[in-house]
């Protein structure tokens, strides 16, 4: 016959259970924190060889240091001052894209020392462009922007696409392109020639064909426009005239015993609330016209030019006393660590 279970045995081995589990995750904790002791003390122990290593090559590494400080001294009495100067332009008619390829054209001139080439696209003589060194086109938009160019694209679409635009995706996947403002910056040793190339920088934009055109329908667009919200003001107003001799006749009318009608002469005051807000709305419709009027009346509008006199490019990250001893000590740390591992790889096979 089997044999029954009594309850003392089954408490006995619950205990016996509990106890390997308790042990099981005791064990496990114990590794775990062993384990991320070993990788702090593998850290500690690195830091140390590393101090070891420096100790042993102080000299060595103060020798680098001062022969680069005194290389970048002279360098830096030699070299010629560049100067920085910026530019925040407003492109209209998708001409973005076209002011981004004709500034990192004229970059790859300046990197290439091309001077004939440069100074032939900006107008400038050849000395004049053999003092540009670097040009730089970036977009300027802050947050705020990013969300009035979305409230504006938004604007233009159909209630039904209306809802399938997310503003988080529309942030995430913003083009540089849509920007309203870039900034235009040079690096020059002449801290007056930026200002000589502007025109042609906005020349190099405005001379092109497709923009002309889209400017010239942009004016007959405008124009046709402001002519249809005048018209409307001008009927508007008659109207408001008709109304008013109406509503005067009404009132010089004599009343006829005590039926005074109150529908009729509210329907005429509606009426003339109601053009009077039309009267508004076609006076803002103008402003707005006028606004876009002066936005677009060139291809690239400048919102701030070229100073006359760029800024002079100072600080530690422009000066060679900085540059040059770091890459010393750089190189002087990489040729000891190869040395270091060299009599590292002959000791391991004598060993």
């Amino acid at each position: 016959m089997a044999e029954n279970k009594t309850p003392s045995s089954s408490s006995a081995s619950d205990e016996i259970d509990l106890g390997q589990l308790f042990q099981l995750i005791g064990n496990g904790f114990r590794k775990f924190f062993r384990f991320i002791g070993n990788i702090f003390k593998g850290i500690f122990h690195t830091v140390i060889l590393f101090l070891l290593f420096l100790q042993k090559h102080i000299i060595k590494f103060g020798i680098a240091a001062v022969l680069g400080l005194a290389l970048g001294f002279y360098l830096d009495t030699i070299k010629e001052p560049e100067f920085i100067s910026t530019m925040v332009v407003e492109p209209n008619f998708n001409s973005a894209q076209q002011l981004y390829n004709n500034v990192n054209f004229y970059n790859e001139l300046a990197k290439a020392q091309d001077s004939s080439a440069l100074a032939e696209a900006m107008g400038i003589s050849v000395s004049e462009a053999a003092k540009l060194k670097k040009f730089v086109v970036e977009s300027y938009s802050d947050e705020n922007q990013k969300v009035q160019l979305f409230d504006r694209f938004v604007r233009s679409l159909d209630s039904t696409t209306k809802k399938a635009i997310d503003i988080e995706n529309y942030l995430e996947n913003f083009n540089a392109m849509d920007s309203r403002f870039h900034t235009i910056s040079v690096t020059a040793a002449n801290n007056t020639v930026a200002k000589k190339i502007q025109p042609s920088i906005i020349q190099s934009i405005s001379r092109n064909e497709y923009f002309q055109l889209q400017q010239s329908i942009s004016d007959k667009n405008i124009s046709l426009q402001d002519s249809l919200y005048k018209k409307q003001l001008v009927e508007v107003d008659s109207l408001q005239r008709l109304y008013k001799r109406v509503m005067e006749k009404e009132a010089d009318k004599p009343l006829q015993g005590t039926n005074i009608s109150l529908g009729e002469n509210g329907s005429e005051e509606n009426k003339e609330l109601a053009l009077i807000n039309q009267v508004d709305k076609l006076k803002q419709n103008l402003v707005q016209l006028n606004e876009e009027r002066a936005n677009k009346s060139s291809i690239l509008n400048v919102i701030s030019a070229f100073p006359r006199r760029g800024v002079e490019l100072k600080g530690i990250w422009y000066s060679y006393k900085f540059w040059i001893p770091l890459g010393f000590i750089g190189i002087t740390l990489l040729m000891l660590s190869m040395l270091e591992l060299n009599t590292y790889l002959k000791n391991y096979n004598k060993d």
